[in-house]
């Protein structure tokens, strides 16, 4: 005779199984005074144009996100790089000025007061960054970068570090190990994608629970995790029209948090527009993401 599916054996070891594991179901938050909403135990967000581009744009690029953001109840982090240090070609848009762009940046933070993420490329730029973001974002071609690692775990600044293309989720451990030697245990990991061949990017969503492990908050960007890198013509491509699928899975998955860039006009954007997703179409997807997100939680 056949066991039934649904023994009573199963059952309770099913609710064994999740009664044990109900802590993981709430996501884990970066230590921000600025962020709001976290009584909600939505994911957070952390989302924002490429670069600073100009004066004016961010900070109308930035009010309609925090409308969003707070009419659905999502703890949010405005993003934007104030100035572009990885190009493939020496004509590419860098940036309006470091401290032009810093001190956007930090008018953005108090204006809307959310905190405020930004890259860093070397030990200087961490320091001079943190007088004016919350959070130092370590890029992905960096992350094994140890004196830039001390060097932003040192300001006392939430650090975001993204995994290399070139890394395996477990490789991550030795960077959190690395930042809790350096005295800063407030830091994030971020998945953006691996090398698949020369032009292609794919997302191993087991890595979003092999990086959990750490217990430190761990992001899915699901923007850059489409781009086609090293194109001919020195300007990255990317596949928007995939953001949506990324981010479905990155929320059944139960990431801590969501990372996307967003443009009123990607096509217009001066740095990474083929994978940015466009403004408008932000509140439809959070929508359909805080769903997913809710149902995983049961």
């Amino acid at each position: 005779m056949e066991t039934a599916i649904h023994s009573t054996d199963e059952k309770n070891t099913l609710t064994s199984f999740f009664s044990k594991n109900t802590t993981t179901m709430l996501p884990i938050y970066p230590q921000l005074p600025k962020l709001k909403h976290t009584e909600t135990g939505n994911f957070f967000l952390i989302a924002g144009p490429c670069v600073i581009e100009d004066e004016k744009s961010p900070f109308a690029i930035a009010e309609r996100l925090v409308e969003i953001t707070r009419r659905l109840q999502i703890p949010y982090a405005f993003k934007a790089s104030y100035k572009k240090a990885n190009r493939s070609r020496l004509d590419s848009f860098m940036g309006i000025g470091d401290e032009k762009a810093l001190e956007v940046l930090q008018a953005i933070g108090r204006q809307f007061d959310v905190p405020v993420v930004t890259d860093v490329h070397n030990e200087a730029e961490a320091a001079r960054a943190a007088r004016y973001a919350d959070v130092l974002q370590i890029p992905a071609f960096l992350c094994r970068q140890t004196d830039l690692l001390r060097a932003a775990a040192e300001t006392g600044r939430v650090v975001n570090v993204k995994k290399g293309q070139f890394l395996s989720p477990e490789a991550m451990t030795h960077v959190v190990d690395k930042m809790k030697a350096f005295g800063n245990s407030n830091m994030m990991l971020t998945e953006r994608g691996t090398t698949f061949g020369y032009q292609d990017l794919v997302v191993d969503f087991r890595g979003v629970t092999e990086m959990k492990k750490n217990h430190v908050p761990v992001v899915v960007d699901i923007t850059h995790s489409l781009q086609r890198p090293n194109q001919p013509a020195g300007v990255t491509g990317g596949n928007p029209e995939m953001i949506e699928t990324i981010g479905r899975a990155a929320v059944a998955v139960q990431c801590d948090g969501i990372f996307m860039e967003t443009h009123p006009e990607p096509q217009k954007a001066k740095s990474d527009g083929a994978n940015m997703l466009m403004l408008d179409h932000a509140e439809s997807l959070l929508q359909t993401l805080l769903k997913i997100h809710k149902a995983a939680r049961q």
